[in-house]
């Protein structure tokens, strides 16, 4: 005789459910066709909108809580094909808020107590876990997000300071921002330091100008002062500003090296500039000029008051005194092509640097008369600081790099002149 001839059916369902009676998770029993025949006292707190479940298919409860087509089907699907269906997340709008669902259900069988066969599952509330996780995972993408709204900001800002940077010279830019990052900021907007002063002024550039298109001109000149721009840097020289055609520089602030060797860096520069000046005559004569571009050079050395002048709106670092409108008028009274200094620049290089005897003048607002001199040389070679040559001369090529700011792709262009030059060859 069978034992469940003992027993009374809904005695023994209670008893089997009753380890899920209190359990935290809305827990089920169903028979084998799906008509829920026990739940306990949280599924009615899970699913308030549920008005009866007993003895009503599964399937039809798990519709009227809002349970999607496809979850239903994969829940049936997976059921009659493993026995077992876990769905790990159902997500059902109860009222005003989003509640987060696990599934899990399986068939039992009992061998002595059949009405015990059937489908035993619950819900496990998951919506504490998922929204945590979400403020998780939102809190993460807005770090991504702020990272890389802060690595486009400082792309932005170093592409600001590096366009900002071409409108200063680098010794000035450097300083600016060596005091923001120390933290230590001069008082005075301007200090008085001895300086040697460089000026220089392309001859007739007037009409040379009156004689070019506005491209060809500006091609022009763009080279010639980027080309007289990196031998200033490289000479440890401020430049101070462009005035047309004409640079102003100086050496001995931001830093100076000493009053002797800011003045020899100052010759030395200029020296450079005319040489580079006739390297690239042949490269501007293809470009429009008619004849070479002559360029006079002015040098001074004295106190001067340098440091940020202008208004509250905008300043300049510039320097301000005599020894500058000197410099100014050296280069006026100079031959063309040449380099000529005052006495007070001469007192501080003679012995490294050959010059003559120019002419003594006094210039308009000077008291005493000014002897000049003429530059003709280092003294000693050894002394100069080598230059490069940007010209190459062999017994059947001649080589002009005519842009110096970047030789990385000066070389590019050669190789790549090399290779179309050698593909001609073959298929001649």
């Amino acid at each position: 005789m069978k034992l469940d001839k003992f027993f009374d059916e809904k005695t023994v369902i209670d008893l089997s459910f009753f380890n899920f009676s209190n359990a935290v998770t809305a827990a089920y029993f169903a028979n084998q066709n799906l008509e829920v025949l026990r739940v306990n006292k949280n599924f009615k707190k899970f699913f308030p909108i549920l008005k009866t479940v007993n003895n009503i298919p599964f399937t039809s409860i798990l519709e009227q809580i809002g349970v999607g087509d496809e979850y239903i089907n994969n829940f049936q699907q997976n059921l009659e094909k493993n026995g077992f269906v876990i769905i790990p997340k159902i997500e059902i709008k109860i009222g005003d808020e989003n509640k987060v669902y696990s599934l899990l259900s399986a068939y039992t069988e009992n061998k002595d107590f059949p009405f015990l066969n059937g489908i035993q599952g619950q819900f496990v509330d998951r919506t504490d876990e998922y929204n945590l996780r979400r403020e998780k995972e939102e809190l993460l993408d807005q770090k991504l997000k702020d990272r890389e709204l802060i690595e486009e900001k400082t792309k932005r800002l170093e592409n600001i300071a590096n366009r900002l940077s071409k409108y200063l010279s680098p010794q000035v830019y450097k300083s600016i921002f060596d005091e923001e990052e120390s933290g230590k900021k001069t008082k005075e907007s301007y200090v008085r330091k001895n300086l040697t002063i460089f000026f220089s002024d392309i001859v007739n550039f007037t009409d040379l100008s009156d004689s070019l298109e506005a491209e060809k001109l500006a091609l022009i000149l763009n080279n010639y002062l980027s080309e007289m721009s990196l031998i200033a840097i490289n000479s440890n020289a401020t430049i101070d500003k462009f005035i047309g055609d004409a640079i102003l520089s100086f050496h001995g602030a931001p830093e100076t090296l000493g009053d002797e060797n800011d003045a020899i860096n100052c010759i030395n520069m200029a020296l450079e500039m005319k040489e580079r000046v006739n390297e690239l005559q042949s490269f501007w004569i293809r470009q429009g000029v008619k004849d070479e571009l002559k360029v006079r050079y002015g040098i001074s050395s004295g106190f001067a008051n340098v440091g940020d002048f202008g208004s509250s709106v905008m300043s300049d670092y510039t320097a301000i005194g005599s020894s500058v409108n000197l410099a100014s008028r050296l280069q006026s009274i100079a031959p063309e092509n040449e380099i000529i200094i005052s006495d007070t620049t001469y007192n501080l290089v003679k012995n490294q640097i050959n010059c003559e005897e120019y002419k003594e003048i006094t210039p308009k607002g000077f008291v005493r008369p000014v002897k000049t001199y003429k530059v003709i040389s280092f003294k000693n070679k050894s002394n100069s600081k080598t230059k490069k040559s940007y010209s190459k001369k062999g017994n059947h090529v001649d080589i002009q790099i005519f842009d110096s700011s970047d030789m990385k792709a000066a070389m590019k262009e050669l190789k790549k002149l090399q290779e179309d030059f050698s593909k001609e060859i073959e298929e001649e």
